[in-house]
């Protein structure tokens, strides 16, 4: 049963440490790793956030995920077969229809109502042509899959597109060292999501596997993981909405600890995002520290294709102040948790702004934009719904979020680190 929160916050400062959980994106690449090492490397610092429990889960041969079917109560046909269900976590779809292929057994993959709907096509497609023995058990191009392990290798390369999301592409880099012909992939057109591609190589790295990448071309080669341990940074995506939280308060001195200036998480971009909004960055003593200084917020145009996670939290911030602007690489928000544009344009239109696409440009107009006494925001069964709208708290005295339970996809303590933040909270019965 899904259950509202409502938040106030009685004055607009925002003070305090906030420990902020494990990258997911950095953990769910790290088990993966650690996986297909057969346990010769260690991932320290695990995140606490549903995605990475059930991923976890999924790669623990005796735990309850991996189940032999003995009914077909889901509607599949699995008799003799594994089935894994992992609910609404996307990342532990695209990695494990690549990671399933190496096993020797038969499995189905299957997800949530919303995964069956999220576009798988292009991961198989490529699994399949060097291989790789997958099916759709309902509608072609979607998830749930039918994947037979132990496959023979057919060919080394695969053509990818580039403006896709980068979970494919990781999803393939990951397991290209065990392959028998190691995996060479060419990726046509421009790079979507650059950050995330280039974390899984330096993970790889660290973990003993080399790669070559020469213009739009990547090769792995087949080669042995080394002994090591992968420390996971806090979650700079998590960061974001303290970020978003310091740039809407009247005064805010924040400190995040375990987060570096050096990060291999591409939503570290968020510091120099927000530098514009007046919030400086100071790392130091093992941690950053954020500080709201008075700005006129200036820069028209967000440039969202390397970070797209962020998008919410920005345009959320910049509606909040009532600052037009425009945002572009924001494609791939169409086929997240929910179609992130669409669950934006209802729930600013709330506070009188407008978002509009013309030609893959989005435009935030906040002409219109008026403060409410209180609004009700959805979250269409999306965490970064839910984490992008609460620092409105700091502009509307009471904000009502659906489902506040659906932030434990990502960041299971969000709300009880507000509070520590000096917001208050109560659930709605």
């Amino acid at each position: 049963m899904k259950q509202d929160i409502i938040l106030t916050k009685h004055n607009k400062s925002a003070r305090g440490t906030i420990q902020l959980t494990g990258s997911k994106s950095e953990c769910n690449r790290a088990l993966i790793i650690g996986a297909l090492s057969s346990g010769k490397v260690k991932v320290e610092n695990i995140s606490d956030a549903a995605d990475t429990v059930t991923l976890a889960s999924a790669l623990q041969s005796e735990s309850p995920v991996f189940r032999k079917s003995e009914s077909n109560d889901s509607g599949l046909k699995t008799e003799d077969l594994r089935l894994i269900n992992i609910g609404p976590a996307g990342t532990a779809m695209r990695f494990l229809t690549a990671y399933l292929t190496l096993g020797n057994k038969e499995v189905i993959l299957t997800g949530s109502e919303r995964m069956k709907q999220r576009p798988i096509g292009i991961l198989v497609n490529a699994l399949r042509e060097i291989g790789a023995d997958i099916s759709y058990e309902e509608q072609d191009g979607f998830p749930p899959l039918r994947i037979s392990g132990g496959f023979e290798q057919i060919s080394d390369t695969i053509n990818i597109k580039g403006d896709i999301s980068s979970q494919y592409i990781t999803a393939l880099l990951l397991i290209a060292a065990k392959l028998p012909l190691g995996l060479s992939l060419q990726i046509e057109g421009e790079l979507t999501s650059r950050p995330y591609v280039e974390m899984t190589l330096a993970m790889l790295k660290q973990a003993g596997i080399k790669h070559q990448w020469e213009a739009n071309h990547i090769h792995i080669a087949k080669q042995e993981f080394k002994e090591t341990a992968l420390y996971v940074e806090p979650d700079w995506s998590a960061a974001s909405y303290w970020y978003a939280i310091a740039a809407l308060a009247d005064e805010a001195e924040l400190f995040l600890p375990g987060l570096t200036a050096y990060s291999l998480q591409g939503d570290s971009v968020i510091t120099e995002i927000m530098a514009n909004f007046g919030i400086t960055s100071q790392f130091k003593d093992g941690g950053v520290y954020l500080k709201k200084e008075a700005k006129e917020v200036v820069r028209k145009i967000f440039d969202m294709k390397s970070c797209p996670d962020l998008a919410q939290t920005v345009i959320v911030v910049c509606a909040a102040l009532g600052h037009d602007a425009l945002f572009t690489g924001l494609e791939t928000l169409k086929i997240k948790e929910t179609d992130r544009v669409k669950a934006l344009q209802n729930e600013l239109a709330k506070i009188g702004v407008k978002l509009t696409e013309k030609g893959q440009v989005y435009k935030l107009d906040c002409s219109e934009k008026h403060i409410p006494e209180k609004v009700f925001i959805e979250t269409y069964d999306d965490h970064r719904m839910a984490m992008a709208f609460a620092p409105l708290a700091l502009v509307i005295p009471e904000v009502e979020i659906e489902d506040y339970q659906v932030v434990e996809k990502s960041y299971p303590a969000f709300w009880n680190d507000l509070e520590k933040a000096g917001f208050s909270f109560k659930i709605k019965a």
